[in-house]
C-alpha cells in the first residue's frame, strides 16, 4: 500500500523550499507579470536550483542530479502551488526531464540538472498519456516553451515511425499567445530545423507517455498547495475581518464553508499524495491513480480559489490581491494535460466501467 504521509527528508526539502522562496520571490510579482510579461523571472529559478538543487531533483547523480524521485517533486510543486512561483519545475524539471530519461539521453541532462539550461516538450498542454499526436509544422499551446534553451520534439520520422528531437532554440520559432494564467505563459511553437535525434520507435513514444504521466501525476500536488493556501489564507482573513462588531469567523454560514473546504482539502491530498506515491513506486495502479487525481484535484483547486474569493468580499475582487493569480493557475491547472472530464473517462476505461 502506498505510503501517503511525509518523511522527515520531505519536510526538510518543503522547508529549504518555502525559504527560498520568502527569500526570492516578491509577493507581488505575479499581478505584475499581467501587466509587464517580460519581467526576467530567471532570479527565481536561479535561486532554487543553484541553492537546493531543484532542476536536477530527478536526474541520477550519476549524471549530476539529485537522484530523488516523485515524492520529493510533489512537495516542491506543493511549494510551488502555494505561491504560483513562475519557475519552470514541472515543464522543465519534470516533464521534459522525465522524457529525456525515459529515452536514455545523458547529452542534455548533465546541463538540465546544473540549472544552466531549461527544455520543454514541445505538445498541447491539454495533450494526455496515449492520446497525444506527433508535431507537424506548428503547435499550440505549449507551456514552459518561452525561454526554454531545448525543446524536445515528438515527430514522425522515416517510415511514420515516431522520433524524438532535441531542438535548440534557435532552430524553432515560438511566439507568445494570450495565457490566463501568466505565472506559467503559454506559446505557439514552430519547427524549423532538423534537430538531434534522442530516440525513435517504441522508446520514443514510451519517453512521451512517461513524460505525461509524470505531469499528471504531480501535478495534483501543485494543486493541492495552491488549495492550502487559498483556505489557509482565507481562514486567516475571517478571524480579523469584522462584519457587525464580530469576526465574520464566527458567522455559522463561514464556518460551515470554511470546514466544508477543509474537508475537500483532505481529499484533494490524499488523491495528490497516492499519485505521486504510486508513481514513485512503479505501482501497476500508477494509471488509475493520475486519473483519479487529475480528474479531482483540479475542481477542487478551482472551488478553493473561487471560495477564497468570494470569502475575501470587496478586498479579494481587487488586482492588488493575491488570490486572483491563484485563481488564474487553479483555472490554467484544471485544463492541463488533459481535463478532469477526460480523466474521468479515462478511469472508466482502467477500470472496465461500461459507458451509459
Amino acid at each position: 500500500m502506498t505510503d501517503l504521509l511525509y518523511t522527515d527528508v520531505e519536510e526538510s526539502l518543503r522547508s529549504s523550499v518555502r525559504s527560498t522562496l520568502q527569500r526570492s520571490l516578491d509577493e507581488g510579482l505575479a499581478a505584475r507579470l499581467y501587466d509587464e510579461p517580460d519581467t526576467d523571472t530567471s532570479p527565481i529559478w536561479q535561486a532554487l536550483a543553484g541553492q537546493i538543487g531543484l532542476a536536477g531533483l530527478l536526474v541520477p547523480e550519476s549524471l549530476g542530479g539529485v537522484g530523488a524521485g516523485p515524492r520529493e517533486a510533489a512537495v516542491v510543486l506543493e511549494e510551488l502551488g502555494r505561491t504560483v512561483a513562475p519557475v519552470p519545475f514541472l515543464t522543465s524539471s519534470v516533464i521534459a526531464t522525465t522524457a529525456l530519461l525515459t529515452a536514455g539521453d545523458e547529452e542534455h541532462l548533465p546541463a538540465l540538472a546544473a540549472g544552466e539550461r531549461t527544455a520543454a516538450l514541445v505538445l498541447p498542454w491539454t495533450a494526455r498519456r496515449g492520446t497525444w499526436a506527433c508535431v507537424q509544422g506548428s503547435v499550440e499551446p505549449v507551456a514552459g516553451a518561452l525561454g526554454a534553451d531545448l525543446l524536445v520534439v515528438p515527430t514522425t520520422g522515416e517510415g511514420g515511425v515516431t522520433s524524438l528531437r532535441a531542438y535548440e532554440s534557435g532552430e524553432v520559432e515560438v511566439e507568445a499567445i494570450t495565457s490566463l494564467d501568466m505565472t506559467r505563459p503559454l506559446a505557439r511553437v514552430t519547427v524549423r530545423g532538423e534537430g538531434v535525434e534522442i530516440a525513435s520507435g517504441p522508446t520514443a513514444e514510451a519517453a512521451v507517455d512517461a513524460a505525461l504521466a509524470a505531469g499528471a501525476a504531480l501535478l495534483p500536488s501543485e494543486q493541492l498547495g495552491l488549495a492550502q493556501w487559498c483556505l489557509e489564507t482565507t481562514v486567516e482573513y475571517a478571524k480579523t475581518r469584522v462584519q457587525f462588531a464580530r469576526p465574520i469567523g464566527s458567522f455559522q454560514a463561514i464556518k460551515h464553508r470554511l470546514a466544508d473546504l477543509y474537508l475537500l482539502l483532505v481529499n484533494t491530498q490524499a488523491a495528490a499524495r497516492h499519485a505521486a506515491g504510486t508513481l514513485a513506486d512503479d505501482d501497476p495502479d500508477q494509471h488509475v491513480a493520475q486519473a483519479v487525481a487529475q480528474a479531482f484535484c483540479g475542481d477542487a483547486a478551482v472551488r478553493a480559489a473561487e471560495e477564497a474569493l468570494q470569502l475575501h468580499g470587496g478586498i479579494g475582487m481587487t488586482w492588488e490581491h493575491p488570490v486572483h493569480t491563484h485563481l488564474k493557475r487553479a483555472k490554467s491547472d484544471q485544463l492541463a494535460l488533459g481535463t478532469p472530464e477526460r480523466h474521468r473517462a479515462d478511469l472508466a476505461g482502467l477500470v472496465d466501467l461500461p459507458a451509459s
